[in-house]
C-alpha cells in the first residue's frame, strides 16, 4: 500500500484549493498536478504538457483526487462562520452566506475580519487536508505521518 507523507497530502490540498487537478500514481505515490482547464477556459496547457503526457500514456497508474464542489466549500464557509468566537463577525459572515452571492460577500467579509482572516485560511487549509485524507483513505492510500 502507497503511503503518503504530510506534505504530499498538504500540497495536492494546496493544489485542490488553487484550481487544479491532482493526480496520485497507485504504484509510487508521485503527485501530480494540472490546471483544472475545465474551469479555466482557454488556459494554455504547454506548461504541463509533460505531465499531460505522463497522465494519457499511463491513466490505469493514476487516481485523481477530486477538488471540492462549490456545495462542500460552503459548508466549509457556513461551519467556520458557526465557530467564530466574535459574535458580531459570526452574525455578519452568516448573513453574507444567506445573500446572493454568498462566496464574494464571506470573501469580501473575511478580507475585512483583521485576525480572523488568517483564522479563516488556517481553517479551510485543515479542512481541505481532511478532504484529501478521505479520498485517499477511499483509494488505499495512508498517510505515513511524516
Amino acid at each position: 500500500m502507497i503511503k503518503l507523507t504530510k506534505d504530499q497530502i498538504k500540497e495536492v490540498a494546496e493544489q485542490l484549493d488553487c484550481g487544479f487537478k491532482c493526480y496520485v500514481n497507485k504504484e509510487n505515490g508521485t503527485v501530480h498536478s494540472v490546471l483544472n482547464f475545465d474551469n479555466w477556459g482557454g488556459g494554455d496547457e504547454e506548461p504541463w504538457a509533460d505531465v499531460i503526457k505522463e497522465l494519457e500514456e499511463n491513466w490505469d497508474k493514476y487516481i485523481e483526487v477530486d477538488g471540492m464542489e462549490s456545495r462542500d466549500s460552503f459548508k466549509v464557509m457556513a461551519d467556520f462562520a458557526e465557530n467564530v468566537d466574535s459574535v458580531d463577525l459570526r452574525e455578519t459572515l452568516i448573513k453574507a452566506l444567506n445573500k446572493k452571492q454568498p462566496f464574494q460577500n464571506f470573501k469580501w467579509v473575511i478580507d475585512n475580519s483583521g485576525p480572523y482572516r488568517q483564522k479563516w485560511f488556517d481553517f479551510k487549509n485543515q479542512r481541505y487536508i481532511e478532504w484529501v485524507e478521505d479520498q485517499l483513505e477511499s483509494f488505499n492510500f495512508t498517510n505515513d505521518n511524516e
